[in-house]
């Protein structure tokens, strides 16, 4: 008889850790409150429970006798997740110090302070609090909700008016009623990220890669546009702040887990910021699978129903300079609209180099006004390997001149192309 598996949260990223756990013949059962959440497609059965509501989940796992539970991609939902398996008895990655330091923007910034991991400088906010800025920092600023992800009630705010209203409208955002003010890091800055794996106690680092991030949307947050591994900071990021991020890790007490931490790079310091203590929507997973031959989704799966966590060989695999390949993805951002035409999308999918896409709208899906400036408004993420960054450079080229989208006016969707990177910056 097949296993059982409830696994939380319905976005599109999610609907890919379905599809392979459908494809390991578990019987899949997805937790979304929304009736047509894009995870329940292919799910053996879903129900239509809020993931916050831990008592009827725990309800449903007994009536159907499920082997186990596992969060998908949404920060939001790894605390009830915990909760839930506590009181199922089921295998958990999420600790409850890690829930404290990863799953808020408010812990992350204590658990850096007590290990010396620089943050970007801000001060937090309460419903009940007067609206300040933080001392010493000048407009812009950026304001966001403690407890949200994917850049949902972010903003970035260049007038004392504009200010004084972003920070009403983004403490509705956040269920503890706290938003975090904190200085802008402008288009001066890189954009870098540290993606780890947990086994047996250790902190791997399984990846690095960097961001580029579109500027053009005015002051909603920025939304990436693609990402290229390895960062052409890892080394500077091992010598400078793999052996602090290690040490906060270990304060956590997490025996096994994935997770990616985002960094701003302004003159060769690093500022961390953004942790997501679980698979991500940018899905390294995808690249390391590839290049490298172990699979996280697989991994937690595992773990979820059987309480191990990886191969033997895990650490013999592990190679976070991606075994000399340089891999990319490709972010399609789109205007808000309706999708009247895609051409291009099967060419894409039959190239050389593309090894993945997911795929999160369909022809005659709308876009609302409301989610630009939010990860949302991602039409495809498009992931690519190749023997070098030449490669990669041209691989870019191939899925810009091939992809067009348009609305029902015939106008372009696409708000704005990856570019190419700078080779030379990527010679390792």
């Amino acid at each position: 008889m097949a296993k059982k598996l409830i696994i939380l949260g319905g976005n599109p990223e999610t609907g890919v850790l379905v599809d392979i756990a459908v494809s390991m013949r578990i019987h899949t059962i997805v937790v979304d409150p929304n009736p047509d959440a894009p995870a329940k497609k292919n799910a053996t059965e879903s129900f239509d429970i809020d993931g916050f509501d831990i008592d009827a989940i725990v309800n449903l796992a007994k009536e159907e006798e499920v082997d186990g539970v596992l969060v998908g991609v949404a920060d939001i939902l790894v605390k009830p997740y915990r909760e839930i398996c506590n009181k199922l008895g089921f295998p958990c990655y999420a600790t409850e110090k890690a829930v404290e330091a990863f799953c808020s923007k408010d812990g992350y910034k204590k658990y850096c302070a007590e290990h010396g991991v620089q943050d970007i400088p801000g001060i937090y906010l309460t419903k009940n609090d007067s609206i300040r800025k933080p001392k010493g920092l000048e407009l812009p600023l950026m304001v966001k909700p403690v407890d949200s992800g994917g850049g949902v009630g972010m903003k970035i705010c260049r007038d004392e008016d504009d200010y004084n209203s972003t920070v009403e409208k983004a403490l509705k955002f956040s269920k503890k009623g706290v938003v975090l003010v904190e200085k802008y890091m402008d288009d001066n800055c890189d954009d870098m990220s540290a993606y780890y794996t947990f086994k047996d106690g250790i902190p791997y680092l399984s990846a690095t890669f960097d961001r580029t991030l579109t500027r053009i949307q005015g002051n909603s947050s920025p939304i990436a546009l693609g990402t290229v591994y390895p960062s052409k900071y890892t080394k500077s990021f091992i010598d400078k702040v793999h052996p602090k991020l290690s040490e906060l890790f270990k304060s956590t007490d997490v025996q096994t887990g994935v997770i990616n931490v985002q960094f701003f790079v302004e003159n060769n310091e690093f500022y961390s910021y953004d942790p997501g203590f679980r698979l991500q929507g940018e899905a390294p997973h995808i690249h390391l699978e590839h290049i490298n031959g172990f699979d996280h989704r697989k991994m937690l799966i595992n773990y979820a129903l059987t309480g191990v966590f990886g191969e033997d060989d895990f650490a013999e695999k592990n190679d976070y300079m991606m075994r000399g390949k340089t891999a990319c993805s490709v972010w399609v951002l789109l205007k808000a609209g309706k999708i009247d035409s895609i051409v291009g999308l099967d060419d894409i999918k039959s190239h050389k180099n593309v090894n993945f896409i997911v795929e999160r709208f369909q022809l005659g899906d709308t876009v609302q006004n409301d989610w630009i400036g939010t990860e949302r408004q991602v039409l495809y993420r498009i992931y690519a390997s190749a023997d070098s960054i030449y490669g990669i450079n041209q691989t870019i080229e191939d899925i810009k001149n091939t992809l067009k989208v348009t609305d029902s006016n015939g106008d372009d969707m696409v708000i704005e192309w990856l570019r190419p990177w700078n080779a030379e910056e990527y010679i390792f």
